[in-house]
């Protein structure tokens, strides 16, 4: 057993291994706070050959009895991962990624399992970190260490993993991952903050990094665990070297000057005559005879990057793709866009629903939370021209939701603004790189199209790299070869002057400052042109709501006359409901009623019922009312949803009346006036002359 400790964004850090979980490759249980996740590294000694990638799965779980909480649901356990599990799960799998070598093929798992959570959002900064450790005592191939950290700022103060509640009032959020060199990851939303903040940030957060570094060298200095040495899988050399001989002279025919159609068709047709020649020879050997062909046509764009300054689909570095861009394409939905840019065309589609229908998220908070902003992005297999069994929504379409989503939360209108839970589900038809960007931007295009009142358009866009010889070639709005091929993808979205979320991903061992800042520029400008595009279709959201779409009012009344508006049994709001065909839903804690209809005009009446019930009577007005009940001692008469007085048998002429039923009859309509107001509340009524 050994154990290290130290000081990370002002609280303590524990790392310890060889208690738990010893049957694993590496295991490691950190602690932070009040915070506990066991991470474990398992690595199977088998190569697997035929695959061309490396073969690793991450898997983060979170057990709800760390938050001293049941599990919801019918079974009381712990199911499949949620949404937050999942995003989580890529979080660490992208930090960790960069750390395998080249033609690693041993199927390796990574588990982070949640055991005490104090604050909810350390708990993947744990696992991150684990992972590393783990993984670094397992194998010796595994040499570089990364750390990471969350970034948030309240004023203008930058707070490394701060709590859930400094989280609540930062316009920064931001988790940082790297190594001893650079930043290898980041993932994060940001409330219009200019590009200089966002710089500012991922250095400060860095500087904490390297101290967490730091300490993991000295436990693993220390530690002294006997490690695994993995075995990298290689080519045959005789193969690799005929496959070479033979592709090389077919992928230098490919000119900088050609189409995107005829480099790939050229290239494909490279791949048939490839396969012809030496399948028969090399049957099993199919993946390394593609691997190498993927290999030269790497090299060869790359090549045409850095000595013609052209791209595999002849734009220039600094270009972005054809943009087109149409709204209201479907008729009976509250908006809808269609976005395009290259081969890449998403499909967003906005959907306007009431409190009732927010998202319920059962976590490690201690209440339950809702949402009322959600974004689902969704891959069928026909967008990249394939055929394959369509399941649920993957990790893939999770992540590039949730981005999508952080994109555009910021410029949303506040639920007292915009009383309206919104949903955009964005279907991409075609993909060819940056379709979670592209959702973004035909998210913020359905927004508007929809008569949501958001702040300003956003737009997004992917930024890539060339790294060769010391020299670094910024792509902008790369393409799917471009991110495959090259060694960065990172993708920025925002507003015209500002960031609203960013994701970054590397295939090289780091990133520097200065190339970051020069990708946020670019980004900016690109941003730019894809506003103005998307401008001449639609520049601000429209001033009425759709047809289709509900129409919802708001209204705050005092705690205390939340029962006027049920009524004794509900009667009251069941007669509202009844009469105007409005929902009304009431949050008794905070005093509001949510009034909805597909009619303005429903909504309205209701609006107006409710009002009148919730309003001080004072003595001298006067009213139509109805009489519902007759005694011998006077009318009750309702002059209000609700409200009822009595007009005492003596009030109800001006001469003596003997039997109040010889003056007035259930369901009459009569004028009366307030004459007085007991201590309850209660009202004394006059009939009162017409």
């Amino acid at each position: 057993m050994h154990k290290i400790e130290g000081e990370i964004g002002g609280r303590k850090l524990i790392i310890e291994t060889g208690k738990v979980a010893k049957k694993s490759s590496g295991a490691v249980w950190i602690q932070y706070g009040e915070n506990i996740v066991l991470v474990t590294a398992v690595l199977s000694t088998n190569l697997r050959e035929e695959i061309s990638f490396v073969p690793l799965t991450v898997d983060y779980r979170e057990k709800a009895y760390a938050a001293g909480k049941i599990p919801g649901g019918f079974f009381k356990r712990e199911g499949k991962p949620s949404e937050e599990e999942i995003l989580s799960c890529r979080l660490i799998d992208r930090s960790i990624r960069p750390l395998f070598p080249k033609n690693f093929k041993n199927e390796t798992q990574i588990i982070a399992s949640v055991l005490s959570a104090g604050e909810i959002n350390q708990s993947c900064i744990l696992g991150i970190i684990g992972a590393s450790v783990a993984l670094c005592l397992s194998d010796k191939m595994m040499e570089k260490l990364i750390g990471a950290v969350r970034v948030a700022r309240v004023g203008e103060e930058f707070i490394m993993n701060p709590t859930d509640k400094q989280l609540e009032t930062s316009d920064l959020n931001l988790v940082i991952a790297g190594n001893k060199e650079g930043i290898t990851m980041v993932e994060g939303e940001v409330k219009e903050v200019e590009e200089s903040v966002v710089l500012k940030a991922l250095k400060k957060g860095y500087e904490e990094i390297k101290k967490m570094i730091e300490l993991e060298e000295k436990f693993i200095l220390s530690a002294k665990v006997p490690k695994e040495i993995t075995s990298l899988y290689k080519i045959d050399e005789e193969l690799k070297k005929e496959v070479d001989s033979f592709l090389t002279p077919e992928i230098e025919k490919i000119q900088a000057d050609w189409s995107k159609e005829e480099k790939d068709e050229h290239v494909e047709a490279t791949r048939e005559k490839l396969l012809q020649k030496f399948l028969p020879l090399y049957a099993e050997k199919e993946g390394d005879i593609l691997t190498c062909l993927e290999e030269l046509k790497k090299k060869k764009m790359r090549e045409m990057i850095i000595r013609k300054g052209k791209r595999w689909d002849g734009r220039g570095l600094d270009d972005v793709r054809k943009i087109t861009c149409e709204v209201g394409i479907l008729p009976r939905v509250h908006g809808s866009s269609l976005f395009s840019r290259g081969d890449t065309q998403s499909l967003v589609v906005l959907t306007l629903g009431t409190s009732t229908d927010e998202q319920i998220i059962d976590g490690l908070q201690t209440e339950d939370v809702t949402k009322r902003f959600m974004f689902h992005y969704n891959f069928p297999p026909f967008s990249t021209g394939e055929a394959y069994r369509m399941g649920p929504p993957g990790r893939r379409e999770i992540g590039h939701g949730f981005l999508a989503e952080r994109a555009l939360a910021a410029t949303l209108p506040d639920e007292n603004t915009f009383p309206y839970t919104i949903r955009l589900v964005s279907d991409i038809l075609e993909s060819n790189g940056s379709s979670s960007m592209a959702s973004a931007c035909g998210g913020s295009l359905a927004l508007m199209d929809g008569g949501v009142p958001i702040s300003k358009a956003v737009a997004g866009l992917s930024i890539g790299l060339v790294k060769e010889n010391g020299e670094s070639f910024l792509l902008t709005d790369i393409q799917g070869m471009e991110d495959y091929l090259g060694d960065m993808d990172f993708k920025i979205a925002g507003t015209e002057s500002a960031v609203t979320a960013l994701q970054l991903d590397i295939k090289t061992d780091k990133i520097d400052f200065e190339t970051l800042e020069e990708a946020l520029k670019k980004a900016k400008s690109a941003r730019k042109i894809i506003l103005q595009k998307m401008a001449q279709v639609i520049n601000e959201p429209r001033k009425t709501l759709p047809t289709y779409a509900p129409r919802i009012a708001t209204i705050n009344i005092p705690l205390d006359k939340i029962s006027d508006v049920i009524g004794p049994g509900g009667r009251v709001i069941k007669k509202l409901t009844k009469e105007t065909g409005a929902k009304i839903d009431i949050d008794d804690v905070e005093g509001k009623v949510i009034v909805s209809s597909m009619s303005e005009e429903s909504t309205n009446i209701a609006v107006n019922k409710i009002k009148d019930i919730i309003r001080e009577f004072k003595v001298g007005e006067a009213f139509r009312g109805t009489v519902k009940r007759v005694t011998n001692f006077g009318a009750f008469v309702e002059i209000s949803p609700g409200k009822e007085g009595l007009v005492h048998i003596s009030k109800l002429s001006d001469r003596y009346v003997k039997n109040a039923s010889d003056v007035v009859s259930i369901g009459d309509e009569i004028l009366v006036e307030i004459i007085g107001i007991d201590e309850l509340g209660r009202l004394s009524l006059g009939k009162k002359k017409s």
